[in-house]
């Protein structure tokens, strides 16, 4: 999977979405807004040691008073899945989701290794299921080289959402950009890995989480992605180049309002600078600036 900290250190990258999107205008600072009148949610991943080992119940307590309420986890964070749970529920926050990779040390799926995997997601589904959530997302791209490639690993995708179908929980997947890359095949057109991911995979089976910030990256609009999969794209990773709306080249009004009327809200806000030391910051900058968006429901 790319390293998401290295892509970030790549500037012309990071300016390529203010050529394809509008301009959030951001010549005032919101205000503060109360936490409580909104359900937002934020990724554990963004905080990397704030949130790890004896920082995590009075992490999750911060979070709660920024105004998040609910999270999608990033492994267990160093705790015991009912250490875990409790920790969350003290704090007022609700486990939705969380994110996993099963290891094919580099290996292509196929029909040798499938099992494998799907015998991994069963015993993560195991694992997970107590918490009362209603996502296990992979969010890793396998190795990729063709069209037949990705339909493979579509139809492991498949199987493992008729795991977590079994067990009460929605499979999904999370893009980065290479999602957004496309392959050949014979006698076909090429096409994106994210459309083939879309298309040959079973909606009752698997749900896309978007995640806005790395399709512009990928040199894609996520208005037009969301719009063209309105089913499908149940998820959303709402991320910016660092705090939520400071850039300038990400249209989360517009974002937001399809999302919405195409009848999903579920939503994680992401950092991705998790060694500063000021992912606290940010997320509560952050959580401001969706706290006082009209157009965040």
């Amino acid at each position: 999977m790319l390293d998401r900290r290295d892509f970030l250190k790549s500037a012309g990258l990071l300016t390529l979405g203010a050529t394809m999107m509008p301009e959030v205008a951001m010549a005032k600072k919101p205000k503060k807004a109360k936490p409580g009148k909104k359900q937002i949610g934020f990724q554990a991943y963004s905080l990397g040691p704030e949130l790890a080992g004896d920082n995590t119940a009075a992490g999750l307590k911060r979070l709660h008073d920024m105004g998040y309420t609910y999270v999608e986890l990033a492994g267990f964070e160093g705790h015991s899945a009912s250490e875990l749970q409790k920790m969350a529920s003290d704090a007022g926050i609700k486990v939705v989701s969380t994110h996993l990779n099963p290891n094919t040390n580099g290996e292509k799926y196929s029909s040798s290794n499938k099992q494998m995997i799907v015998d991994f997601w069963k015993k993560q589904i195991d694992e997970h299921a107590p918490f009362g959530m209603q996502y296990i997302v992979q969010p890793g791209l396998p190795r990729i080289d063709s069209i037949d490639d990705a339909k493979r690993v579509a139809d492991v995708f498949n199987a493992a959402g008729e795991v977590a179908k079994k067990a009460g929980l929605k499979w999904g997947y999370h893009n980065h950009n290479r999602e957004f890359n496309k392959v050949k095949g014979e006698g076909s057109p090429d096409r994106f890995i994210e459309e083939i991911f879309i298309t040959e995979t079973d909606p009752s089976l698997v749900a896309i989480e978007l995640d806005v910030y790395w399709t512009v990256m990928g040199q894609q609009d996520p208005v037009e992605w969301i719009n063209r999969y309105k089913d499908r794209i149940q998820l959303l990773h709402i991320k910016d180049r660092l705090v939520l709306g400071q850039s300038g080249m990400m249209n989360f009004e517009q974002i937001f309002k399809n999302f919405n009327a195409n009848g999903h809200n579920t939503f994680f806000v992401e950092i991705e600078d998790t060694r500063s030391g000021k992912q606290m910051q940010r997320m509560e900058e952050s959580a401001n600036y969706l706290l006082a968006a009209d157009f965040v429901k």
